[in-house]
């Protein structure tokens, strides 16, 4: 069993400033969390930008800058930044952070889906921005549009054009098999870095069952071409990271991902998920990667070829 490679997600483009105050939005806010977090076990820091004045998403590439190259000084994290964006981003405006960052990794989602979080709305009872409510309820008419002909423009401009890999988020077992097509088709090459996702409404729920076959289905279809991970929404996070750590997979937490360190117990940072996962996987006699274990077991191009 190989070493236990930990991500981080920061902030995410889901989560709002009203459902916690622990969110990190500035630059500066997100520049130290992320470190915090790398200095507590995280290899790989996943990040997504926010408009410093609301919290609300923001593709801009001059926000990332703000945030990025105090990262890299300040850690030897791999970076990870996101192409799925926020809600509603074109393919155009969700590629010019990256373009501008040419980073060692990029997340890219497998598939369109319905991506339903208007529930979440239900839970806040007071709003520190006009945007928020408005944000999530809107959501239960939502597709994230993520064709064949997106994936390949991405792997086109980020894959080709700075020699990115990338982190495949796979929110259903059809998004395994849109990867599986990718690959057959040369547009991406191996190892996959492949992420399942379980607990948002619109792809797989978080069921026991279906980590066993969301784990069956990607060893027939890609065996040892693939590197396994694992995420969970709210509530099943420790639990589905856990599970994934026994059965020989990689996890990630962070605050894009749930909110909460314990049953009705907010987490104070990204640091916090990170330190009671690495203490989980070590009790449980795994070892972690660093972030250079981690560049050798995904091929990553090296920080030192980032732009930033």
């Amino acid at each position: 069993m190989s070493k236990v490679i930990i991500s981080c997600a920061v902030t995410g483009a889901i989560h709002t400033p009203s459902m916690s105050d622990y969110l990190p939005i500035t630059p500066e806010q997100i520049a130290e969390s992320s470190i915090a977090a790398a200095e507590a076990g995280a290899a790989i820091i996943h990040l997504h930008a926010r408009n410093p004045q609301t919290g609300e998403p923001t593709p801009d590439p001059a926000v990332f800058m703000q945030f990025l190259p105090r990262i890299k000084q300040s850690s030897d994290a791999v970076v990870n930044i996101t192409t799925g964006g926020g809600l509603g981003m074109t393919v155009d405006e969700r590629l010019a952070g990256p373009i501008k960052a040419s980073p060692e990794m990029c997340s890219l989602n497998m598939g369109s889906m319905n991506f339903n979080i208007s529930r979440a709305a239900d839970r806040v009872k007071t709003w520190k921005f006009d945007w928020e409510k408005p944000y999530l309820e809107r959501t239960d008419d939502y597709i994230f549009r993520n064709t064949f002909r997106d994936i390949a423009r991405v792997v086109e401009v980020m894959g080709k054009g700075h020699g990115t890999r990338f982190e495949f988020e796979c929110y259903d077992i059809g998004h395994l098999y849109n990867l599986a097509y990718m690959l057959d088709q040369k547009v991406v090459e191996p190892p996959l870095f492949v992420q399942s996702i379980f607990g948002i409404l619109g792809g797989i729920g978080a069921d026991q069952q279906n980590l066993m076959f969301m784990r069956e289905t990607a060893n027939r279809l890609f065996g040892d071409q693939y590197v396994w991970s694992v995420l969970a929404a709210g509530r099943n996070q420790m639990a589905f990271t856990t599970m994934a750590g026994i059965m020989g997979g990689n996890v990630r937490v962070g605050l894009e991902d749930s909110l909460y360190i314990a049953k009705g117990k907010l987490a104070k940072s990204n640091a916090d998920q990170v330190a009671k996962i690495r203490r989980i996987l070590e009790d449980l006699s795994l070892e972690i990667a660093t972030p250079a274990e981690a560049r050798e077991i995904l091929k990553l191009k090296g920080g030192d070829r980032v732009g930033f």
